[in-house]
């Protein structure tokens, strides 16, 4: 949306969004209008229809005065399934070809402003419905009918506030916040997003409310950050989180980074350093889009600073095994905030392995120590490569193009190792049951002992022999004062 748009530019854009949908809103419009209701586009879908962003695909939002138990009748021939899943506060689900839709009645809900669920209340109006809504640039509604989009309401400003790119609460924000305390990390989310600015006096309410967030469930939680970190600008909506204080509540560890100031004096502190390696990371995923474990990776790499952080005689600043503190670190956070057992091992594994590169100076990298990285990063090689990559920040040209060009010679020689062995699946050169046949021994400790030390040789010198392995077996067993028959 350019910078200067005007009223008449964005509903133009809108329209031409919209008819990209027209036949999809002229059947379901017909459908509640011949049963005398109403039905209104709503929410992000007006949103991203104005700022161009609406895609053919997306999921679009409906309101309506029309009941729950009403919304089932009418639907049941038309749609092609039904997801009752939310009926208990008005919205139901409807699938239709390629396309997903939720309606839900109007609602005039009511807070108690301790826990965030409201007690459920449908409208009357859909103005009633539009002023409960988070912030004004989701409070416009377009009619639909059975001619397809009809007039534009924006009763509360929300045109204005897309002009502005701000984000604006339609009542007072304690108000808002209070009812609600997921709001305020939404407002993060969306200055990800939509690259937007908060209003002044949201963020006035942000700061001051930040500790009620505290309310809302882990789950909650990482699913805005998780879309706030999949947004056009996550640096600026992780900053926004920080210098507010939501950060403290739900991320505490990325703002402690403010105290520690990195070793090379580069930047003003090691969270910037962080926003830095997240930006550079972003430019690094190429055709494959948005990277969601590469992201926390790139956030979370050097959380473990502040905690290792060491003062020199030289006067410098040392940070020794902060990838080891760190990733120790990520997985407690991210355990916390319920993510999967997978999500979790592999942003912390990503964390642990960021400074493996840097131990081998020089680029000096032997074949022993290239199976090792390899290995050691497994299916998240692709993910090391990039993270390592963006958190190259230091402003010397020189510096930074030896490091690349280390990296490069790197991912060159992984490449002809890659050719003569197969570096994805580095085993023993003898299996289980070789080796209890060899050392005459059941299955046990001693076979797993036996099968890691096997594993160390390979990565040390590559593929053996089978005359090779089982003499360095046997002599490994001998070594230990074993008997083998």
């Amino acid at each position: 949306m350019p910078e200067s748009a005007t009223d008449a530019e964005l509903l133009a854009t809108a329209q031409v969004a919209l008819n990209r949908h027209r036949d999809l809103l002229r059947e379901v419009g017909a459908l509640f209008a011949d049963a005398g209701h109403e039905l209104h586009l709503v929410g992000g879908s007006v949103r991203d229809a104005l700022l161009g962003r609406l895609t053919e695909k997306a999921d679009l939002d409906f309101t309506t005065d029309a009941r729950p138990e009403q919304m089932q009748k009418l639907l049941r021939g038309w749609a092609d399934a039904l997801w009752d899943t939310g009926i208990e506060f008005g919205t139901l689900g409807v699938g239709k070809g390629d396309h997903r839709l939720e309606i839900t009645t109007f609602r005039a809900d009511s807070y108690d402003q301790v826990s965030r669920n409201p007690e459920v209340r449908f409208g009357d109006t859909l103005d009633d419905d539009l002023v409960r809504r988070d912030f004004t640039a989701n409070a416009m509604a377009v009619r639909i009918t059975a001619a397809g989009p009809a007039e534009f309401h924006d009763p509360l400003g929300g045109l204005a506030a897309l002009r502005r790119r701000e984000l604006d609460t339609p009542a007072a924000p304690e108000v808002s916040f209070g009812d609600d305390p997921l709001r305020m990390l939404r407002a993060a989310r969306f200055v990800s997003q939509l690259e937007f600015t908060v209003a002044p006096r949201v963020m006035a309410a942000l700061v001051e409310m930040a500790p009620q967030l505290g309310r809302i469930t882990a789950e909650r939680v990482a699913a805005e950050l998780d879309k706030l970190l999949l947004g056009a600008d996550p640096v600026a909506g992780i900053d926004l989180m920080v210098q507010t204080g939501l950060g403290d509540v739900v991320l505490p560890e990325v703002g402690a980074m403010r105290m520690a100031i990195d070793e090379h004096h580069q930047h003003k502190d090691v969270y910037w350093h962080s926003l830095t390696v997240l930006k550079q990371a972003i430019d690094l995923e190429g055709d494959e889009g948005p990277d969601l474990v590469l992201r926390w990776a790139a956030l979370l790499h050097d959380i473990g600073k502040p905690a290792t952080r060491k003062h020199e005689p030289d006067g410098g600043v040392s940070f020794h095994h902060h990838e080891v503190v760190g990733a120790k670190m990520a997985r407690k956070r991210m355990r916390a905030l319920k993510y999967s057992k997978q999500m979790i091992e592999d942003v912390s594994q990503l964390v642990y392995l960021h400074l493996r590169f840097h131990g081998y100076g020089g680029g000096k990298w032997t074949d022993s120590a290239v199976r090792r990285y390899v290995t050691d990063a497994g299916p998240l090689l692709s993910r090391l490569h990039k993270l390592v990559r963006a958190d190259c920040t230091t402003r010397n040209k020189r510096r930074a193009a030896r490091l690349q060009a280390n990296y490069d010679d790197l991912e060159h020689r992984i490449a002809e190792l890659a050719e003569k062995e197969d570096l994805a699946r580095v085993r023993p050169d003898l299996n289980g049951n070789e080796i209890m046949k060899i050392l005459g021994i059941p299955a046990g400790p001693q076979v797993g002992e036996a099968w890691q030390y096997l594993k160390e040789l390979r990565l040390d010198r590559g593929p053996l022999s089978r005359e090779e392995a089982e003499a360095e077996l046997l002599a490994w067993w001998n070594a230990k004062g074993q008997s083998s028959v």
